[in-house]
């Protein structure tokens, strides 16, 4: 019977959701403050019944219930606690319950921190986002339903979880990225909220700015989560791939990085409304055509869950009612936005402008390469292949203006900024930016690498300007410290986010362009060089897993002869799928990895394998640089100003 409990505990949420989508708006478009004051009871009711759901599908996959469909799908006898737990949303069906719990944990999370809210805005943003949570709980219960039972007799055992996803990766990955994705929910609920009420004053944006820092930060840890996931995990190597499902995640970012700099303009001069509230609409809008993208069955990727064509056809409706309906309400209501204050070109808001225009462009440019060979396939025209190449040289190129921009905007005063005052950074931050992307080279490799000098040269002209704040903010102080202290959570913040940019950028322009990476056949005792190290081969190990069986080598690294560190790279046979997987070795290290990877057996009495061997510079620099991205944004929640602020009386 519990999965039935599971099943009506996702009917009564549908209900309140329902409610959650009505009442409340009726009460804001009627003055009715009976019905306004309804949204909380009703968001905590329905997250309540959606806990609820969850909690009861993750006791199935525990508890080992095949007579519930997805269990025996994703699950097993055999299979280990902690993964059991992670195939409750390794699926489509227990992904997108996750989902939709997240939506309603954001709403409530809404209705618990807005204390100082007007009740109309309030209920107006709980009300868009009981609409969305509505639309999702109808595509569960019509077409994924997560409790559909196999009876009357049900199978002894499950047909095991999908080897790529019995991983660490699989239980952190997910669930952050679906924080992301759906935190942008809030600021498109506070988006049309403002529509629906026509508050286009400061208040809504400075009451969505912190919302917004906490999605983001949690899209940046799930796209870096995924990223490191594939590295170590499918045996490659690559830590990005251009992936249609990566795009998916990595579109919604670039508009969540427009938007939070956006948001930051509106509320402290009041400018860019229009802009702000259409960035809003579009970062929901891309994490939306994410989910349709994984879901529908358009796309063959190891991320993807879903292959039927009706339920790609359900979220492809909600994503254009969805899209469409609130671009509609702006395309009505935007013109009633009065444009106030003004700013010159060189300023900070200009300059934020400029870069927000950028960061729309390359998120298109992405959308236009993952999307163009769907179209084609789909109108059977001829087969277009869309790969790295495309989207490394679009990238690449309008990185180098996006970095050129940051390095001087993040220094720029609001509303005006005298030429005369950038005269040292230039005199001083762009020597030393050329100057180091030309020395720092030559310590790593003996080459000229023009690429790898621009890509330094651009890091250091951004930590030049990140130099030049901090020295602004304590130039006229007697005491710097205290000043810098005093500068607040949003000072530093962005200060911390734009450093791991930095960060980032070092790791991926020196792992592009100086990773070594070769094949060799391999038996024991052979030794191979590359580049500093020497790989020796020390035969191979049998091990026993909870569910498969492992080839395991034994490599060992050396450097001047002296062993330095050992890998353990493998292949694992899983008994029930009856699959076989590649485990790399991997000996992690803050400037370079040492990776090591079986291809296959080349003799029947399996001594010697064919063998991938990298080198791979600074990666790691990739995921430090992204963590500091992250820790930026939710640093930025503890400025004072969010604490104070009062979005009803703005």
């Amino acid at each position: 019977m519990l999965p039935e409990y599971g099943h009506f505990a996702l009917i009564l949420a549908l209900l309140l959701a329902t409610g959650l989508s009505t009442l409340p708006l009726y009460g804001v478009l009627s003055g009715h403050g009976g019905f306004q004051r309804s949204a909380t009871a009703l968001t905590w009711g329905m997250t309540f019944f959606l806990a609820t759901a969850f909690t009861i599908l993750v006791v199935c996959f525990l508890v080992d219930d095949f007579s519930v469909r997805i269990v025996v799908e994703n699950s097993n006898s055999q299979l280990p606690w902690f993964y059991k737990f992670s195939a409750t949303w390794g699926n489509h069906e227990g992904s997108m319950l996750m989902w939709v719990l997240m939506l309603g944990g954001w709403a409530t999370a809404v209705s618990l921190f807005s204390g100082s809210l007007s009740q109309e805005l309030k209920s107006a943003v709980l009300a868009v986002m009981g609409m969305i949570s509505l639309a999702f709980l109808l595509f569960l219960l019509v077409t994924s339903n997560p409790f559909d039972r196999l009876l009357p007799i049900p199978p002894g055992d499950g047909g095991d979880l999908n080897p790529l996803l019995q991983d660490f990766g699989l239980i952190v990955h997910p669930p952050t990225l679906y924080m992301g994705y759906v935190g942008f929910s809030v600021a498109f609920a506070f988006a049309i909220a403002a529509l629906i009420t026509g508050r286009f004053d400061a208040g809504w944006s400075r009451w969505a700015r912190p919302w917004t820092n906490m999605a983001w930060a949690f899209l940046t840890l799930g796209i870096a989560l995924g990223s490191w996931w594939a590295y170590y995990e499918l045996g490659w190597g690559g830590w990005w791939f251009w992936d249609p499902v990566e795009n998916a995640s990595f579109m919604p970012w670039l508009i969540g990085t427009a938007l939070i700099h956006s948001q930051a303009v509106s509320e402290k001069r009041n400018l860019f409304k229009s802009w702000t509230l259409l960035l809003a609409i579009l970062a929901f809008s891309f994490s939306l055509l994410g989910t349709f993208l994984v879901r529908s069955g358009v796309l063959t990727s190891v991320h993807a869950f879903a292959t039927d064509p009706e339920r790609g056809l359900f979220i492809l409706v909600i994503l254009l009612v969805t899209i469409g309906s609130s671009l509609l309400l702006y395309a009505l209501r935007a013109g009633q936005i009065r444009l106030a204050g003004e700013y010159r070109l060189v300023s900070r808001e200009s300059f934020l402008l400029f870069n927000n225009i950028i960061l729309v462009v390359i998120a298109f440019m992405v959308l236009l390469g993952t999307l163009f060979p769907l179209v084609f396939d789909a109108f059977n025209w001829r087969k277009l292949s869309v790969g790295a190449p495309y989207f490394n040289a679009m990238f690449n190129f309008f990185m180098v203006f996006l970095l050129s921009l940051l390095g001087v905007g993040q220094v720029l005063r609001w509303k005006r900024h005298p030429l005369s005052d950038l005269r040292p950074l230039f005199k001083v931050g762009i020597p030393v930016a050329l100057v180091m992307g030309l020395v720092l080279p030559p310590l790593i490799t003996a080459s000229f690498n023009w690429r790898v000098w621009l890509g330094l040269a651009l890091v250091f002209w951004l930590l030049a300007g990140l130099v030049r704040m901090l020295l602004d903010r304590t130039r006229n102080a007697s005491q710097p410290w205290r000043a810098l202290r005093r500068a607040g959570g949003s000072f530093w913040g962005m200060w911390l986010a734009h450093l791991g940019v930095a960060v980032s950028v070092v790791g991926v322009v020196l792992v592009s362009n100086y990773d070594l990476a070769r094949d060799f056949r391999m038996a024991p005792g052979d030794t191979v060089s590359m580049g500093d190290y020497q790989f020796r081969f020390d035969g191979m190990n049998i091990v026993d897993g909870p569910n498969y069986q492992s080839d395991q080598g034994v490599i060992t690294v050396l450097r001047n002869d002296q062993p330095i560190a050992e890998l353990h790279p493998e292949k694992r046979f899983y008994t029930v799928q009856r699959n076989t997987m590649t485990e790399a070795g991997i000996d992690a290290g803050l400037f370079r990895d040492l990776y090591a990877s079986l291809a296959e057996p080349l003799d029947d009495e399996h001594q010697t394998w064919a063998v991938r061997l990298q080198v791979k510079p600074f990666v790691r620099w990739i995921w430090l640089g992204s963590i500091l991205m992250a820790a930026g944004g939710v640093l930025a929640l503890f400025d004072r100003r969010y604490r104070k602020a009062s979005g009803g009386r703005s």
